[in-house]
């Protein structure tokens, strides 16, 4: 058995960010007999976890076709650091997390380099850009799968070395205080209804959606003004961004920025303690469908971006929480579908008691899809046992 281990792991968001630490730390757990080690491009929650970080991640998260136009010259040197790195430190295998853009393009390149490349969080090309199946047959040795239809899509597109380990989200995505003890926190009243706004975690994404966000929250006050707000930020870079955006609205709404908190790395929290969620497509509507709370899925991004990409969608659904329910459970307001009107009329929906429950409900049956948990030690296993160190 080897002495020895390094591992290269790459990362480009937020929730990749999330995924490496919880498998870096088991693999730690299950490689106590070896020296492990890890470089890569790491975000913070990695770097905690003794990620040595060629590449801040932090810093690669952009949105969109033009967006990442504008970007190139960061890609090229994160990619040329990246590979440069690889090639000197000679890793026994690579972990890519999502981010296929710049992943599929790095495979490829540590593929000619000779290093096993493990691909976690699947692409998702069941749903857009089908073609990409092509390089993951050329350039990746091991997809881990974490939706439970990814292997058999797999299978028909002619790519067998694919494990289904589960959600790493199963089972781990629950809040830390109770409605009351969080609505305590932040000056919130828990006999009143508590709605979430999740305006993503990427600048752009902020950028565009927030102000559509607190736009149906003045409309929802005007008419119910017991209500309250929470909008929930994945991390403190865009506080201040929110602050300003709360500011204005608040000039021209009144009444509404005195009942509209700010909660940092409190998303689930916020969620449980929230009687409905506006919550922009992603991750986070799979974390909303497992704590529970009705929602209804937002999206906007630039007009090019939106012409550019939507002929390439082939799914009947965006939010994956709606695709893993297998119907549209929480509807999907995107690009000119989503404006403050048409929000607050279904978060106005999604008040009513009946529906509540009845959401929570179908939330609860979706979300027992994704397994018992486990996944993260079920994708440090597979790795293992590929290079030969389980």
């Amino acid at each position: 058995m080897q002495k020895a281990l390094k591992v290269m792991i790459v990362a480009g968001e937020a929730s990749g960010d999330g995924h490496g630490a919880k498998l870096v730390r088991e693999i730690r757990k299950i490689t106590l007999d070896l020296e492990v080690s890890f470089f890569g491009a790491a975000g913070p929650q990695m770097r905690d976890e003794g990620v040595l970080p060629v590449v801040m991640a932090d810093e690669l998260s952009v949105v969109g076709v033009a967006e990442i136009g504008g970007a190139l010259p960061m890609f090229l040197r994160a990619m040329r650091s990246l590979k440069k790195a690889a090639s000197e430190q000679r890793p026994d295998v690579a972990v890519l997390i999502d981010f296929p853009d710049f992943n599929l393009k790095l495979a490829k390149a540590l593929k000619k380099q000779g290093v096993p490349v493990v691909y976690y969080i699947s692409p998702q090309l069941w749903a857009w850009r089908k073609y990409r199946v092509n390089s993951i047959r050329k350039n990746v040795d091991l997809m881990l799968a974490i939706l439970p239809f990814e292997k058999e899509w797999y299978a028909r597109n002619d790519f067998a070395n694919v494990e289904y380990v589960g959600s790493p989200l199963a089972r781990e995505v629950h809040p830390h205080r109770t409605r009351a003890e969080f609505c305590a926190a932040h000056g919130l009243d828990p006999q009143k209804p508590v709605i979430s706004l999740l305006p993503g975690s990427r600048q752009k994404e902020i950028q565009r959606i927030l102000p559509v966000l607190l736009e149906s929250a003045a409309e929802i006050n005007k008419c119910r003004p017991e209500v309250q707000f929470v909008i929930a930020l994945a991390d403190d870079r865009r506080v201040e961004f929110t602050e300003k955006e709360l500011l204005r609205a608040g000039k021209t709404a009144e009444g509404l920025s005195g009942k509209v908190r700010i909660a940092v790395n409190e998303t689930f929290d916020a969620l449980y303690a929230s009687d409905v969620a506006a919550v922009t497509s992603g991750t986070a509507t799979l974390e909303t469908g497992i704590i529970g709370t009705p929602m209804a899925i937002v999206y906007k991004t630039s007009a090019m971006n939106y012409a550019l990409l939507k002929p390439l969608i082939s799914v009947e659904h965006y939010g994956l929480i709606n695709l893993i329910a297998g119907e549209r459970l929480a509807a999907e307001l995107i690009q000119h579908e989503f404006t403050a009107r048409s929000l607050s009329n279904e978060l106005f929906r999604l008040l009513e008691p009946a529906t509540n429950a009845v959401m929570r409900s179908k939330l609860k049956a979706a979300a027992d899809k994704l397994g018992a948990g486990g996944a993260s030690k079920r994708a440090a296993e597979a790795i293992l046992k590929l290079v030969g160190a389980h």
